[in-house]
């Protein structure tokens, strides 16, 4: 039976140390601040932006919600991007995606100042993670290596298989695993022989976005597995992309949906804006 990776623990522990920072940051006149601009009314949207407002009150710092509606066009989010670029006491922005139909999120994303990207997503941080040179992670694959160093599980020399190639989750998180030397395979809709790559991986990360595609029968016993997942099933149950049941009894570790990956991906994008204030205010 597997040893339930515990993410809300280890995400209150990152929390505290962020607290202590924005604490020290403080003496010197310095309160990290976040800018989270949310378009429209997607109800998982809503409740992200509302559990990262919470996380920044909690560990003090500054947080400013930018609520425009659905009928916003790209002139007026671009206007904004650029306004809070220039705003002194704001050290990160987020734009929550997804963001409504006619609206361009790569231009929106490359609008950021780049130090001011605690999401990780411009071109220019996407570059820096490639060669190894960065000063910020994307906040899931940085939470996923977190839990991995919390329970000494080694990376180095180990066979990885992310099932998942998004720019968000799968590629960084490949890039964040061969950074740590394991040895890397990324899975996608058009891999043949999925089951038979993945039954090779001694750490599996699943970010596919379906609820229980990882199954029992792909897992090799003893492996560790992630679920990135944030799916519902058939009862509208929050679940993950794995079988979280059949796996856990094959498995050394796993994460479970929710209380696994989730909370690290919050504690990291805090993370992230502290050393955002601490880059802006050297």
């Amino acid at each position: 039976m597997a040893k339930r990776i515990d993410g809300k623990a280890i995400a209150a522990e990152i929390r505290e140390k962020v607290a202590l920072d924005v604490q020290n940051l403080a003496k010197k006149g310095i309160t990290p601040g976040l800018a989270v601009v949310i378009v429209g009314n997607d109800p998982a949207s809503r409740t992200y932006v509302n559990n990262k407002k919470k996380a920044c009150a909690q560990a003090g710092l500054l947080s400013e919600e930018y609520a425009l509606p659905a009928q916003t066009t790209q002139q007026e989010l671009m206007e904004l991007v650029q306004k809070l670029n220039k705003k002194k006491e704001i050290h990160g922005i987020l734009v929550q995606s997804p963001l409504p139909n006619g609206l361009d999120e790569e231009a929106v994303v490359e609008a950021i100042d780049p130090e001011k990207d605690v999401d990780a997503f411009h071109p220019s941080n996407v570059g820096r993670i490639m060669i190894g040179n960065y000063h910020f992670l994307p906040c899931t694959p940085a939470g996923v290596i977190e839990l991995l160093r919390a329970e000494n599980i080694e990376i180095s020399g180990k066979n990885c298989v992310v099932i998942g190639r998004s720019n968000i989750v799968g590629k960084p998180m490949a890039m964040l695993l061969l950074h740590n030397n394991g040895t890397v395979t990324i899975c996608h809709s058009k891999t043949k022989d999925l089951k038979e790559i993945c039954n090779k991986a001694d750490i599996l990360v699943a970010a596919v976005g379906k609820a229980k595609f990882v199954t029992e029968d792909m897992v090799k016993p003893g492996a560790v597995v992630i679920d990135v997942g944030m799916n519902r099933d058939e009862n509208g149950k929050l679940c993950g992309d794995v079988d979280f049941d059949s796996v856990e009894k094959i498995a050394s570790y796993i994460t479970p949906v929710p209380g696994g990956v989730g909370p690290m991906t919050i504690a990291m994008l805090l993370k992230n804006t502290v050393t955002a204030a601490k880059r802006q205010n050297i």
